[in-house]
């Protein structure tokens, strides 16, 4: 038995795991690897192809398999979803682009750059990239638990297939310049990873306190024109 094999852990996910609701499939509660295809298209007009990448990463393994389009809720749902089941450890990322978010590019950047002090993710040029509704602790959870297979504007159901037969694999193997196996659980307990308040456009909150006590003032007006009525 090889040294790997030896030492790869899995682990039981939360109880709640997923906990967000979502356009995803659920898998193999332990597989190493979740499939992430960037949806550019409304809900109810979802391409045919897009559809076969969902499905494609699921029947081959992953333990989540689903859309994402927008740079910032669509991101809490996945992050919750990941934190609470250690076993994940790579997103294997594919699809096009969705233009008006950049989704695909802010997923990018959130991995290898984080967020900053207002939880905006840091070297992207998507519109709104908030993850106003989680804590710190979750993003960080994230970025330490997960690695990326970027395959955007490239994946195709033969490539999904083998990217994530390759997150299996007791020992590396080359897959797209990367070293590719299943390297066991994250070494901490999951995470409930619920979102705990739901801001669907945290960019419109008052940024500082001299918006907060713009819009302070503004709702004082407003309340004392009602009693004058």
């Amino acid at each position: 038995m090889s040294r790997r094999k030896q030492k790869m852990k899995k682990v039981a996910p939360h109880p709640d795991y997923p906990p967000e609701e979502g356009r995803y499939l659920r898998g193999n509660d332990f597989s190493p690897v979740v499939v992430v295809v960037v949806l550019n298209k409304p809900e109810e007009e979802i391409p045919r192809e897009i559809e076969e990448l969902v499905r494609v990463g699921v029947e081959t393994g992953a333990a989540l398999s689903g859309t994402v389009q927008t740079e910032n809720i669509g991101f809490e749902k996945i992050i919750c979803n990941i934190i609470a089941n250690p076993n994940i450890r790579y997103a294997v990322l594919t699809g096009p682009e969705s233009e008006g978010h950049l989704t695909g590019e802010a997923f990018k950047a959130l991995l290898k750059n984080g967020v900053d002090e207002k939880k905006r993710i840091i070297g992207t040029k998507a519109p709104h990239p908030l993850l106003y509704n989680i804590p710190l602790e979750y993003i960080e959870r994230f970025r330490k638990q997960i690695s990326c297979i970027d395959l955007q504007f490239k994946g195709t159901p033969e490539t999904v297939r083998k990217a994530v037969w390759s997150c299996y694999q007791e020992e590396p193997v080359e897959f797209e310049g990367l070293k590719l196996y299943d390297i066991g659980a994250y070494p901490e307990a999951p995470l409930s990873g619920k979102i705990t308040e739901r801001v669907l456009e945290p960019w419109k909150r008052p940024q500082n306190e001299k918006e907060q006590a713009a819009v302070d003032k503004m709702w004082e007006m407003i309340n004392r024109l009602k009693k004058n009525k």
